[in-house]
């Protein structure tokens, strides 16, 4: 009876370790820098620049698939902090109180800027204000500017509306004559449609790809010239510009992963912010913020 009652115990002894191995294997990640699955949220003003850059990711690793959707910036930090996702990549690093709540659920996110981009401000073809200080636009979205525009945003909840309120009109309330479309193209397109439209966009959605030299505009717009109080004087959104934010609506692009080993987030952040990566935010009209890139003077008008 005694040895019976002695393999039995070592039996379901046995069967617990077992268990605790399964589990165990279980919750063992099993994606790699270069293998394996993830789902990330994007800024849908970087689609078409994300959308290249994985091409050229998967292009290069064939076994890992990132799944990614494509949404305002406030959504894609909602997914982040709701552990959605695992990667999110927006214009701004996550805030005090988001890393105190992640930090209660043990998770430290890591965050770094890959490319500075440009909120590009854009008027019809036949507006003949080409030139604007940050009092103008200051004016122009709170609704006090002498000239009624109708300012367009691509969506409420994008980072391009956030950057603007944070950056140039803090703790006011935009005017009511400021409306949202459905995109950045929407945004380029009411623009063109409209005499007294004024739209604000990234840099990429209004840059001319067919220029080689990455100083030409798209025709349907005019692309307004922007004033710098402390240097007295007005710049386009131009990359060589953009880099020392002598443009002075200029701002980051951040990637931000939870992955605390080895996994395909880090391994897709390290793409980015590597030359390959880098060079597709160059061809972008961004401008890359982890590798040297010289400028060699060139003709550039302001007008």
């Amino acid at each position: 009876m005694k040895s019976g009652s002695l393999f039995a115990a070592l039996g379901i002894l046995l069967l617990t370790a077992i268990g605790c191995g399964e589990e165990q294997a279980k919750d063992k990640p099993t994606d790699t820098l270069t293998s394996g699955t993830i789902d990330i949220s994007v800024d849908e003003t970087y689609r078409p620049i994300i959308e290249e850059q994985l091409e050229v990711f998967d292009s290069s690793y064939p076994d890992a698939k990132i799944n990614v959707q494509y949404k305002p910036e406030s959504e894609c930090i909602k997914d982040f902090m709701d552990g959605k996702v695992r990667m999110i990549l927006v214009t701004r690093d996550l805030d005090a109180d988001e890393k105190a709540v992640l930090e209660e659920k043990k998770i430290v996110p890591t965050a770094l800027d890959i490319a500075k981009d440009a909120v590009a401000v854009v008027v019809n073809n036949s507006n003949q204000d080409t030139v604007f200080s940050i009092a103008q636009l200051k004016g122009i979205l709170t609704g006090q500017y002498a000239k009624k525009y109708s300012v367009v945003f691509d969506n409420p909840g994008s980072s391009t509306l956030r950057y603007m309120l944070d950056s140039l009109i803090p703790g006011e309330k935009l005017g009511d004559n400021v409306y949202a479309a459905k995109g950045n193209d929407s945004v380029i397109q009411y623009v063109a449609n409209n005499p007294d439209a004024i739209g604000f966009v990234s840099v990429s959605h209004i840059s001319d790809y067919e220029d080689p030299e990455g100083l030409a505009f798209i025709s349907s717009v005019k692309v307004a010239t922007i004033y710098n109080d402390s240097l007295d004087k007005g710049y386009k959104p131009y990359q060589a510009y953009i880099a020392p934010e002598w443009y002075p609506l200029t701002r980051k692009l951040y990637y931000v992963h939870r992955d605390t080993y080895s996994g395909l987030a880090a391994g897709f952040a390290k793409f980015l912010r590597e030359q390959r990566g880098q060079l597709v935010f160059k061809q972008a009209r961004l401008f890359p913020t982890r590798v040297n890139i010289i400028f060699r003077e060139a003709g550039v008008s302001q007008q």
